[in-house]
């Protein structure tokens, strides 16, 4: 009896781990899917621009399209290091970039559409990102248009660290799930939409027993665990979420797994919030130690100045994070009426507006 029983438990760790597996790698793929199926496009979007303000939408649109942050990033760096573009020009594409790049919670989201609790729930969990980002252009992107505030605060910073070196973090995520990704994305090469589908479907069909698991076997040891350790206080579940996004290198994948966890009931909004905010600091140290190994001085300002945007949000909406999180509720409320309305939003939000605003300042 005690061996099955030790079977058993086995088997249940096993089969959890091999969903946790599933959806980390369907977010990878859909990342992976949608570089191949816009890169050459989000190449040729941002070398074109000459406009501050369409660099914002610019960053938000290749961003979404892509789904990277890092790999928009990378390319304005590179473009900057070469000459090719003003740096007054690449912190408003990086802004822009930290507002794309929640679009995959959103997505994540979506898993849970079927059951109007858990949506609503894991929807307002993943939005809360967006608003937090929507408020934070809002104050900072004027301050940066007119005043060139990021950027003087970025390039003097950036000398004082110019030669003082950087590390290449070990990603262990990265080292088991690029095999079969690469493998993956390898062969759908020429037909990048596949792995699209390929990526929802593994998404949906993970999430969905990973929240079933959660329920009917450990939620109540989860959210007891949780809550008294790992999110007890505002510090540590900030702290969680930057040491945990410098680890994986991914604030897609670090923000990702809190949304079934939300939709569980495992953890609230409130509990999110800061780690979110602490995912969107890590994402950036992972960046800035990169380009401190460059020593190119261009490289290290972009890369700051995204970190005294995460950072400077923090500060500011961490004490008023009441704010973005009452706006995420009541939104996610009025999604529970039209379920088609988070889909609209992501239309929209991310590339409609965006494309527009392109065509309309460019």
């Amino acid at each position: 009896m005690d061996i099955k029983k030790i079977f058993r438990r086995i088997l249940k760790l096993f089969t959890f781990f091999a969903l946790l597996y599933l959806f980390l790698l369907s977010i990878k793929l859909i990342g992976g899917s949608f570089k191949l199926m816009g890169k050459g496009f989000a190449e040729t979007l941002i070398k074109t621009t000459s406009n501050p303000f369409a660099g914002l939408f610019i960053g938000i649109l290749t961003t979404s399209i892509v789904q990277s942050s890092s790999m928009t990033t990378s390319l304005v760096v590179g473009l900057v290091a070469t000459g090719v573009m003003p740096i007054y020009i690449a912190i408003p594409i990086v802004i822009g970039a930290n507002i794309g790049t929640t679009i995959t919670n959103i997505i994540v989201s979506l898993g849970h559409i079927r059951n109007s609790i858990e949506f609503e729930r894991a929807f307002s969990a993943s939005i809360v990102h967006d608003f937090f980002n929507f408020l934070n252009v809002l104050i900072l992107f004027p301050l940066q248009y007119f005043f060139n505030f990021l950027g003087i605060l970025a390039t003097g910073t950036a000398n004082l660290f110019q030669n003082v070196g950087g590390l290449k973090v070990f990603n262990p995520l990265s080292t088991i799930l690029n095999p079969t990704s690469k493998l993956i994305l390898h062969t759908i090469e020429q037909t990048p939409w596949l792995g699209v589908i390929l990526s929802l479907a593994l998404l949906f069909f993970s999430l969905r027993y990973i929240v079933l698991f959660m329920k009917k076997i450990v939620i109540r040891k989860i959210e007891i665990y949780f809550n008294k350790y790992l999110f007890k206080t505002t510090l540590r579940a900030l702290l969680l979420g930057l040491i945990f996004t410098v680890l994986v290198q991914s604030s897609s994948i670090t923000t990702s797994l809190a949304v079934p966890l939300a939709g569980a009931g495992i953890l609230t909004i409130e509990k999110i919030f800061p780690y979110t905010l602490g995912a969107n600091i890590g994402t950036t140290i992972t960046a800035l130690l990169a380009a401190l190994a460059t020593g190119e001085i261009s490289a290290i300002t972009v890369a700051f100045c995204h970190l005294f945007f995460n950072i400077i949000g923090t500060a500011i909406f961490l004490p008023l994070r009441k704010i973005p999180i009452s706006m995420a509720k009541f939104f996610s409320k009025i999604s529970m009426r039209n379920k088609l309305l988070p889909i609209l939003y992501i239309i929209i939000a991310f590339f409609l507006i965006p494309f527009i605003l392109i065509l309309l300042v460019e």
